[in-house]
């Protein structure tokens, strides 16, 4: 079952603006666009960009920048090769969508939703978001401050469980794109820019695994890393910069920040999150009920939010011939820079 076309129409200030884009060539959103169509902006640049016309700063932990899973390789002794699809996270699907098994059941509950009629809370797929503070920022960067602090201020004054914490990149990859019943997370910039976050460097005392014993310190790494931050930092830059995710990226950007954000085409792209995750700043401003929006500001800052919808059309592909001087570079300064990139 899908919503009404009339549930989901975009407003005339979305319309008005796209219709503004296709017109007026000196738009800056679209000179950034074919400019990255034309290899003259690296994914990585353009996604921050485009992050930070939508509204996500690295300064908000509610609205930090998003950064998509692009590799699903993180078990192999070796580097993954990265000319081979397989080892790419598909990213015309939302990290919900990515597995058939676990997909069905999201659908079941949105279709049980669909059918109720005693509520009017529009169905959803999703409960969880793919970003917002606790969840994925705070659990991502626990090892960095200030955030180190932030998370413990969440968790009333002390780290989380021990098993609860980002403790490994392929069991959080698993629990997001497979196993688990909510978890729907992507990434943050730092996955792609900086070792940091993967590094107990103030000795933060995490406390020891009920599982296994072992005492949660440095993220555990993939094998084909060897232990070494610098190396998976820059393998997975590497990923993000590749033929393969530069033919691709649009999808995700369709997903996140364009035309399959929201209303029906997000329905037929599984990709339907709770209602309130769409609201923007232009919508709390028409909730008269002063405590009614005290409360969805709190859902929104404990849940996340969407970005503001930038595209409401398919994002152009990337124009992807030969090796770019950008890939070139990148293979041939392993490691460099990746500490001060999320200034740009």
């Amino acid at each position: 079952p899908h919503l009404n076309d009339a549930h989901w129409q975009s407003s005339p200030r979305l319309q008005r603006k796209w219709k503004w884009r296709g017109s007026e060539r000196t738009d800056p959103l679209n000179a950034l666009t074919r400019a990255w169509r034309k290899g003259h902006v690296p994914n990585f640049d353009y996604l921050l960009r485009l992050n930070a016309i939508s509204g996500r700063s690295f300064h908000d932990p509610g609205n930090y920048p998003i950064m998509p899973w692009v590799l699903s390789n993180f078990t192999s002794p070796t580097v993954p090769d990265l000319s081979d699809e397989r080892n790419y996270r598909d990213l015309s699907r939302p990290m919900g969508a990515l597995y058939p098994d676990r997909l069905l059941k999201f659908q079941e509950k949105y279709t049980s939703l669909c059918a109720m009629t005693d509520t009017a809370i529009p169905p959803f797929m999703y409960g969880s978001h793919y970003s917002n503070t606790g969840g994925v920022v705070l659990y991502y960067l626990v090892r960095v401050r200030p955030f180190a602090g932030l998370h413990r201020q969440l968790q009333g004054g002390q780290f989380d469980l021990p098993d609860r914490l980002f403790r490994s990149v392929s069991q959080t990859w698993d629990i997001c794109s497979r196993t688990s019943t909510t978890e729907v997370k992507e990434l943050t910039p730092e996955w792609y820019s900086d070792t940091s976050f993967l590094e107990n460097t103030h000795d933060f005392n995490l406390g020891t695994s009920a599982v296994d014993g072992a005492t949660v310190s440095d993220t555990i790494l993939p094998p084909w890393a060897n232990d070494d931050p610098s190396k998976f930092v820059e393998v997975m830059r590497n990923a993000l910069e590749s033929d393969y995710c530069s033919t691709n990226l649009s999808s995700w950007i369709d997903l996140v920040f364009g035309f399959k954000q929201r209303g029906p085409e997000a329905e037929k792209a599984n990709n339907v999150f709770y209602h309130l995750s769409y609201y923007d700043s232009d919508d709390l401003a028409k909730v008269d009920d002063d405590n009614l929006r005290t409360e969805i500001e709190l859902h929104i800052a404990d849940f996340g939010s969407c970005p503001a919808q930038l595209f409401l059309q398919p994002h152009p592909v990337k124009k992807v011939e030969r090796k770019s001087e950008l890939q070139l570079h990148l293979t041939n300064n392993k490691g460099q820079g990746q500490g001060h990139e999320q200034q740009q």
